[in-house]
């Protein structure tokens, strides 16, 4: 598969994107403004604890307090609070991180829990300063979650400061490449500390993972060199910037080249790749057209339809996709697509090609949480199960975590994927400023007959002889047309004159009666 990465960088925003056989699979955003805050390590203050949701708020020094779960808390044998180390642990300091084996990771969670035994508000107590990790960026109104567990990614490695454990990326499957992986960190690694091998480790040199913990464990030292001086709340290290965390984490052997629009960024980039990634600094290339780098290669238009609720499929089915605060909802339809033989071909043909759609959709507009897919009905159960077999494959290109329940009697999918970050959606809109995030405005009619309940009770004296009625455009022009009836019977019930006043500064469900 050909896989390219494409880099604009402009001076308010460096946008990311991911080519997979010349199609647009994930994009990634960053901003001077929104800058992403996962990895980043803080000394905080706790500003409340909440015995009864197990938790704690601690202020970071940020405009929300980030929340922090006792399940994410244990005491070491230092007497220092740490994070335990469990799955989500192990991939949250980066959301490009890779998984460990699940056996593995157990292994870690048998570690006791202090914050299990212990009630919250007797480990932590509010004005306490505790060093923390952003392991998921703020979500909608949520502030963000963090972790008293540090994990510093580097290109080979991931150091976990207070676990004493080894975990091998799943994605290398030989069994002597791990074990010969396992063996190096053994015997190379300081009791106590604990790492995770990447991916991109398979085959590496010793010397290569030697000068990558080395790395690691200079830059654990600084950071906890400067929580001795700091006060908090204050920001002790952040991570790579956009541009060289993916080269960091996605420029491999499996990627044919890296194409960016910046000289300067380029210079940086081939630097960084000289150093750690002498075999491909060759692919990393300056892109000199004159087109702008995301119009050329067709990241544009894909953005802009990623931003619409309808996907259309190429058989002339549909997707639409709706977002609710903590899920999202995803319904097929078979649209203008008839088929040529009987209505079930129709209905599953149309399902096969919505399920492969729609794992892309998720991938790229970096939808997590709960989703549910609702496809057509199908009545026979080789095809639900076709159907549903051909939706997991194509999610397993998937890096986020995921679980996908088999189509329920309803035809109806349930599953999860892991949100460390905004998804795309929430990264570039903002709530409607007509509808309020709503999604829907009130009819003209139904503004229309809220305006005369409204004129019936203001309780007119008989000294006041006209009311005038202010209104959206649109609004006006139905009631001086379309309602003229209801307005002349208003008059003739109240005997006062109305009179109409359109006003385009008004809020289309906005109104003003005025009493004179």
């Amino acid at each position: 598969m050909a896989t390219e990465i494409v880099i604009n960088v402009m001076t308010e925003e460096t946008r990311v994107a991911l080519l997979e056989n010349k199609a647009v699979s994930e994009v990634y955003i960053d901003r001077k403004k929104q800058r992403d805050l996962v990895g980043n390590i803080y000394i905080g203050k706790v500003a409340k604890t909440l015995p009864g949701m197990q938790a704690a708020f601690i202020d970071i020094g940020l405009d929300r307090a980030a929340f922090l779960h006792a399940s994410d808390i244990f005491q070491s044998n230092e007497d220092e609070t740490v994070l335990e180390s469990d799955e989500d642990a192990l991939t949250d300091c980066d959301e490009l991180d890779d998984d460990v084996e699940a056996e593995e990771t157990k292994e870690i969670n048998s570690r006791p829990r202090r914050a299990n035994s212990v009630p919250i508000e007797e480990v932590l107590h509010q004005g306490q300063e505790i060093m923390v990790q952003i392991s998921k960026g703020p979500l909608g109104t949520k502030g963000p979650r963090v972790t008293s567990y540090v994990s510093l990614p580097g290109r080979h490695l991931v150091l976990m400061p207070g676990v004493d454990h080894i975990g091998i990326s799943r994605r290398i499957e030989g069994e002597e490449e791990r074990a010969r992986l396992k063996d190096i960190i053994s015997r190379l690694r300081e009791s106590g500390m604990g790492y995770i091998v990447r991916t991109v480790s398979e085959g590496i040199k010793e010397d290569d993972l030697i000068s990558d913990m080395e790395f690691l464990r200079l830059l654990w030292k600084d950071i906890l060199r400067r929580k001795t001086r700091a006060t908090a709340p204050c920001l002790l290290h952040t991570d790579l910037d956009l541009s060289f965390r993916i080269v960091r984490d996605l420029f491999s052997e499996k990627v044919n080249r890296l194409l960016v629009d910046s000289k300067e960024e380029y210079t940086a980039i081939k630097g960084f790749a000289r150093r750690y990634l002498p075999n491909l600094e060759s692919r990393v290339q300056l892109y000199e057209k004159n087109d702008m780098i995301f119009d050329y290669f067709g990241v544009e238009v894909e953005i802009s339809k990623a931003l619409g609720r309808k996907v259309w499929l190429k058989s002339g089915g549909s997707v639409i996709i709706d977002h609710a605060e903590a899920l999202t909802v995803i319904d097929v339809n078979t649209g203008s697509f008839v088929g040529k033989k009987d209505i079930e071909e129709t209905i599953f043909k149309t399902n096969m090609e919505a399920a492969k759609e729609i794992a892309c959709q998720l991938r790229f507009r970096n939808i997590g949480g709960i989703i549910v897919i609702d496809f057509i009905d199908m009545e026979r159960e080789k095809h639900r199960e076709k159907v549903y077999q051909t939706l997991v494959a194509a999610l397993s290109s998937d890096r986020a975590r995921m679980r996908v329940l088999p189509i329920s009697g309803l035809g109806v999918v349930e599953m999860s994927r892991e949100r460390v970050r905004e998804g795309l959606l929430r990264t570039m809109c903002e709530p409607c400023v007509s509808c309020e995030g709503k999604g829907v405005l009130k009819s003209r009619t139904t503004i229309c007959y809220e305006i005369f309940r409204e004129v019936r009770r203001l309780g007119l004296t008989p000294h006041e002889k006209c009311v005038v009625i202010g209104a959206h455009d649109s609004v006006a022009e139905m009631l001086s047309d379309e309602e003229h009836q209801g307005i002349e019977a208003l008059e003739r019930d109240l005997e006062k004159e109305i009179l109409i006043k359109a006003d385009s500064s008004l809020h289309w469900e906005q109104y003003d009666i005025v009493v004179i």
